[in-house]
């Protein structure tokens, strides 16, 4: 639950996620659930030569087993918060 968390918390600002399929989509992340399927509004393809038909997309629904990398702005990411979470979670008894 914790990337969930995490994800929850950038709701509004820009995301880069490259699928498994080579497929790289820029846009503003609208909502994101538990299992970590996202939806991206105002998106833009990084490699429109390759995927011309996305051109007149403007948002989607990725689901979660397709993503590879999620790439975020350096700034979004607290990354002492980011840190304190996990020991807690490592810490939760099973």
């Amino acid at each position: 639950m914790l990337f969930y968390s995490f994800f929850n918390t950038l709701i509004g600002h820009s995301v880069t996620v490259e699928l498994k399929n080579d497929l790289t989509i820029s846009g503003k992340l609208v909502s994101v659930d538990q299992f970590l399927n996202i939806k991206l509004n105002d998106i833009k393809v990084l490699d429109q030569q390759k995927y011309p038909h996305m051109d007149s997309v403007k948002s989607c629904f990725i689901r979660g087993s397709v993503v590879r990398y999620v790439s975020l702005s350096k700034d979004l990411v607290d990354t002492a918060l980011l840190q304190d979470a996990t020991r807690r979670e490592a810490q939760q008894p099973k």
